[in-house]
Parts: C-alpha cells; structure tokens; sequence
C-alpha cells in the first residue's frame, strides 16, 4: 500500500456507540472532484478526530489511501470514517464520485440512513448526482445538499442553489447564504436565527449581520419559513404565520429537523476548505454537524431492508435492536495479500461480537462469477477501520458499522445471521457491467497465480463479472468502464503481482452454408492389420436462422450398419463446432445422410465419425460459407434532450430502431437491434454522448449474416 509520509493526524481510540440512537450512517454522494474527500478531512479535524487535514494532491487523507487512489487523486473505494461528536457516534461513508465505480457507491447507500449530496460551487450538478436523486427519493432515503468551493472565484453558490431547486424539485432550501468582505470568504449567516457566523478570525463568532444583507435575509427567510411550515405537522402553524404572528425559531428547527429525518425537507449548506491557491478560514463545519446530529435519522429511524429465511418462507420482521437476533450485512470486502479478507459490515440487528459463529448467506450472483453459498464461518477480529487503521472494537451493536477480518467465504453483499436460524437480506440494486475487456497473462508463472487473484477481485466487486469463454478461448472482465479496467488490471499488478496485457475482444461469430451442397466423406485406410474404413455421402442445405442442426438418415439396404448411423452424427456435429471455414461453430444447417459403404471387418465407430467430418467439410467446398455476427436487443433510457443524437449514433452503428416511449422524469427508452460487434465499447460511448446519464442494457437475440465487406476482415483479424 502505498504511504506517502503517513497521515498528518493519528487518529485515537475509536468512537464507541452509546446506543442505536446515538448512531448516524452518512454516505457523501456527489461527482468526482466535487470535494467529497477533503469535506471528510475537515469533519475529521473539525471533531478533533485528526490533529490536522490530509490533503488529496499529498495522498495524505483517511478516505483515499489505496496506492490507486493516491496516484489518481480520486477515490475509488467506498471509504469509512467513524467520529463523535455531541455524544454522537458518526459514521461518513465517502463514495466514489466517477460513475465507474458506481457499485461502492451504492453499497455506501445501503449502509447509510441519509445522503449528503455534495455539489461544487464551480462545477455544479452532474447527470449522476441526477440520478442517484432520483433512486434515494424512491426509496425515501433523507438527504441534505452542501456546497463545497465557495470560495472560489468561479464559484456561485445562489446559481447552484437555483440549479438544485430546478433539479431536484420541491423541498430544497438553503439554511446559511456566505458572505464575503474585502479579503475573502468571511463566514455564514444564518436565515432562521438572522446572525452572522465569523470565521474570518479562524473561530467561528456570532454577530449581527452587516444592514446591506437585510433585505437578502428577509427574502430568503420569508421563503424558507414557508418550506418548513408547509412540512410541519402543525396544522395552524400557516394560518398564524400568514396572520403576521412570529413564529419561534425554535419550534421552526423542531419542524425541519423532523421534516429532514422524515426524507421531505432537504436543506442545503454552504462549506469551505482551504486548498491549493485557495487560503481562507475553514467554513460551514459545525453546521454541517448540527444537521448530521440533529435532524438526520437514527437507525432506530430508518427502514431497514426486506429479510427472508434462507430455507424459504414469508419474511420476517426485523427492528433496530441490540438484544435480537443478529442480521448483518457485507457492505464492502477488501482483500490484501498479507492481512487477508476484510469485510466491512453494516449490523442491522443483534450484536455482532468477536470469535463468535454466524451463518454467511450467498447473494445469488453466480452469473457473474460470485459463488452462492450458505456457511457457517468463525468471526475473527472486529475493527473500527479510518483509513489504513485498524482500531480494535469490542462489539458492534444494532446500527452500527464494524470491519471484520477471517471471513475467507463472505463475499460483499452477503448476510451475516444467527447459525440457528440463517436469514438473507434483499440485495440492493446492482447495474450490470457492459464494457466487455479481453485479458492474457503476460508469462507462464503470472498465469499460474491469475485466477487465485482474480478470485479475490470478483470476491470484493460485485460489479465485476469474469467470464472464461471457451468459444473463443478468451478471459474477459465485464467492466462498469474504462477507468473500472484500468483500476482491476492495477490491482492484479501492484496488489497481487501479476501482470497481465489487454487483448482485442473476439465476438463469438458462427457460419452457415450459403446454399445446397453434396459432399463425400470417405476414411479409408489400410496399412496390414485392422484398418479403418468409412463412407458416407451427405446432401446438405441451410435452415432458417435459429433451427440449429437437423439431422435425417436416408440409408437403405444396410450400406451403412444401423451401429454406424449415430456415428455420422457424431462426426457431423464435432465438425460443426470446429467450424467448416474460419473456425467459428457451424450452426442452421439440415444435414441427410443418404448413402455410403462399410467393410464387414475394417468399418468402426471412429471411421464413421471421421467420414462424417470430412463429408461435411467436402460439402462446405462446393458454396459459399456465410458468417454470421450476434445481434443484441439494447434498451437505451436517456434524458429527452439526447434522443436525436443517441438515434443516429444507433443508425451508424448498423442498428435498427425498433422505436421508443417516454418514461416519468423527462426520460425516453429507445429500443432497438444492434450488432454485438458495434456495441463492444458502447458502455463508454453513451456515457461520453449522454453526459453521464444515459443507460443500457442487451440482451442476446438472434444471429444475422455479417455484411460482405465485413466478413473478410473480420475473419482475418480473429484468426489473427
């Protein structure tokens, strides 16, 4: 792993939790660069979690200290950072910001009861952060907005707040406006309580604000007041605000804390950190705390997933409480070549405690290469991880998150529960990887140790599927991107030394005959001793596309024994899967056998088995043999503006556009049959067309012949 210098800041003991209401799970959500890493510094500094901030350009922070990571400067590992604060035991889960790794991202999400949604001030809202919106509102997750960058000259923290609104609908709000003084950046002002909060000095000091300010603050207050009485749950509270009563700010908190916790208030905060050419006070952390502590839910508040027995039956009902049964969850697993596997888990039920046995239940993705299994397995040592450190815990109650080394079969997904009655926890939404990358090993000996690493990367990625195809005898990564490859054939080089070269994917291709052929298939050999004697002559046409192979035996007058018949068979379909011109499988052909010769002592299974094949690759002389290429059906859901050009770009690419629907939230499903060979790279091409916010699926649908100028290159270049 690498180290450059150590964090600036040891961390101490770690955060105990004082009860399931004292606990609160955050995941930081937002796009790469938005400043999701260097917000987890500042908390940490701000709760005296680390003496000082890390920095992203020095590879010295908690959250990005993979040796990937600090080489990139961007994180791609969900990351744990546990501090207290108020009594209050925080848990921050930053995410991956770059849509490759989306598959952390959303086991952040699951192991957290609210989003913070983290917005650049300069940069401003992406399609991700869109989307991930939209998939927290569906399941009523709550959710606060911050601005980060503010400071920065380009930086418009109204504009994003406007954009926010427009985005994500109704709710959104602003709690503080920044404001600035002839040196910069000088602190916040509150629109509830109408003080200003200075940070100027390095401390945050309460005062009037400035007169300029006032007729801001009376708009903007006036406008906010109105968001939050319309969430309160006090019927009168309207009537008496629009009668000209005041209202007491206090019950105005009470009001949007519960709103928040209840997921329909989403109040936005403005924060600032000094980096780079950007000196300045650090700005908006102990407000940020306050709606971490005071306003997003508690486990005890927060739903928790669907959990079944594992030998079937309806589900069963599960609370938030230390003293039931055990039911957890593996958010994250890592795997390191010294310490082993490590999983980080998020308890949902019970208490999960050290050297103790619990049942690890499978997820059901064995599609892509991820074992079922339900075991029983020891738990080793139970951690509170920050970072590269390892803080040694007693016990993980309801609620809480805990890392837990020596679980060699869990995998990330699975559930933990009592041995005596194992359960499974209902898998969280996984996409699909749809950017197929072929790879080789570059020696003999890194071929020996591949598939054990590879193993363990499919282990802690469930947005990875290994896919061993025997038709074109290629190992292929099914990726979530570009930069998800490039991140696994890192790890398999500096994590498990072993190398490995990318290599030009083959699409598995099939031929057929192009017409009606005879063909004569004769194995006759005759040295002294027992020979080999085979004859057989076959009439060969092509079927509809899909029919496969039929076979018909025409044989009269026993030319060839009744014993031999299979035998043909046999040969004709080995042959087939050989391929009768650029060795890809043979496939809608009808095949009669109607004649042939056999010797009463030299005729055997063999012999007529090698007639067979060569009579088939004898009619394959006699026309044409087309190719066939694989098409897919492919489901595209775009934002509305991208329609025509996503269209055409499918035009381009040989496919067909079978049509397409509107889908709620300003988004089309186009659907259309695309040839796999124009598709390989699609993954990466939609989200560069799309702006991130398109999606795909495909499935298989039928095989059609490669256009002429195709074919020749084609079959040279997978023969090659």
């Amino acid at each position: 792993m690498a180290d450059k210098g150590g964090h600036p800041g040891a961390p101490g003991r770690a955060p105990e939790a004082g009860g399931c209401d004292k606990v609160r799970n955050v995941a930081l959500v937002g796009h790469s660069g938005a400043g999701k890493t260097t917000l987890v510094e500042a908390l940490l500094a701000a709760t005296g979690t680390l003496q000082r901030a890390g920095k992203v350009e020095d590879g010295t922070t908690v959250s990005d200290y993979d040796e990937v990571e600090v080489r990139q400067q961007r994180s791609v590992n969900l990351a744990l950072a546990p501090f207290e604060h108020g009594g209050i035991k925080i848990n921050l889960i930053d995410t991956p910001g770059y849509a490759d790794f989306v598959g952390d991202l959303r086991a952040g999400l699951r192991a957290a009861d609210a989003a913070l949604f983290v917005i650049s001030a300069v940069d401003g809202i992406d399609g991700l952060s869109r989307m991930l919106w939209e998939e927290c509102a569906a399941v009523g997750m709550p959710r606060a907005v911050v601005v980060t960058k503010i400071d920065q000259q380009r930086g418009d923290f109204d504009d994003v707040v406007m954009t926010c609104q427009d985005v994500f609908g109704e709710g959104v709000a602003p709690l503080y406006f920044p404001v600035s003084n002839g040196d910069g950046l000088k602190g916040l002002i509150g629109l509830l309580t109408q003080r200003c909060l200075d940070y100027s000095t390095g401390k945050r000091t309460e005062c009037d604000p400035d007169p300029e300010y006032l007729d801001q603050i009376s708009e903007q207050r006036a406008t906010l007041i109105e968001g939050i009485i319309q969430e309160s749950e006090d019927e009168s509270l309207m009537d008496r605000y629009l009668s000209g009563e005041d209202i007491d700010v206090k019950a105005l908190i009470e009001d949007l804390e519960t709103a928040v916790a209840r997921g329909s208030f989403y109040p936005v905060l403005a924060t600032s950190v000094p980096h780079g050419d950007h000196p300045g006070p650090v700005v908006g952390m102990l407000e940020l705390l306050e709606i971490i502590t005071q306003a997003f839910p508690s486990p005890l508040e927060h739903g928790i997933p669907s959990v079944t027995p594992v030998r079937g039956g309806p589900p069963k009902e599960v609370s938030c409480d230390p003293d039931g049964p055990l039911i957890a969850e593996v958010i994250k697993t890592t795997s390191d070549p010294y310490v082993g596997r490590i999983s980080l888990v998020r308890v949902f039920s019970g208490t999960l405690r050290p050297d103790t046995t619990v049942h690890v239940s499978g997820h059901g993705m064995e599609d892509r290469g991820h074992e079922d299994h339900d075991v029983d397995e020891r738990v080793g040592a139970l951690t509170s991880p920050i970072g590269k450190a390892q803080r040694t815990v007693s016990s993980c109650i309801a609620g809480d998150i805990c890392a837990v080394a020596k679980l060699t079969r869990a995998e990330s997904g699975d559930t933990l529960s009592d041995p005596g009655s194992p359960v499974v926890m209902a898998p969280w939404s996984m996409p699909d990887p749809l950017l197929p990358v072929a790879i080789r090993a570059k020696s003999k000996a890194d071929e020996d140790k591949l598939s054990q690493a590879l193993g363990r990367l499919v282990a802690e990625d469930p947005t990875l599927r290994l896919e061993n195809n025997s038709e074109t005898r290629q190992l292929v990564l099914w990726c979530m991107g570009e930069a998800h490859a490039d991140v696994l054939i890192d790890r398999l080089r500096s994590r498990y030394g072993v190398e490995v070269e990318r290599v030009e994917l083959r699409v598995p291709l099939r031929e057929t005959f192009g017409g009606a052929a005879k063909g004569l298939g004769r194995h006759v050999k005759q040295s002294g001793g027992h020979g080999q004697y085979g004859i057989c002559h076959i009439d060969v046409e092509p079927l509809p596309s899909g029919e496969g192979f039929e076979f018909v035996d025409k044989i009269v007058g026993g030319v060839i024994p009744r014993q031999f018949i299979p035998s043909v068979e046999k040969g004709l379909r080995q042959q087939m899967t050989r391929g009768v011109s650029a060795g890809y499988p043979l496939v809608d052909v009808k095949v009669t056998l109607r004649d042939g010769k056999a010797h009463s002592v030299d005729s055997s299974d063999m012999a007529f088995q090698a007639a067979g094949a060569l009579a088939l690759k004898d009619a394959a002389s006699q026309v044409p043999i087309l190719l066939l290429e694989p098409v897919d059906e492919v489901d595209v859901l775009i934002a509305d503006d991208y329609v025509g050009p996503i269209m055409s770009d499918l035009s381009s690419r040989r496919g067909r556009v079978l049509g397409s629907q509107a889908v709620p939230g300003g988004r089309t499903m186009i659907k259309a049959e695309v040839p796999q060979l124009e598709i390989v790279r699609y993954a990466i091409d939609l989200r560069s067309m799309s702006q991130g916010t398109g999606t795909f699926s495909r499935t298989f649908l039928r095989y059609e012949p490669l256009p002429s100028h195709l074919a020749e290159k084609v079959a040279e270049s997978n023969d090659g």
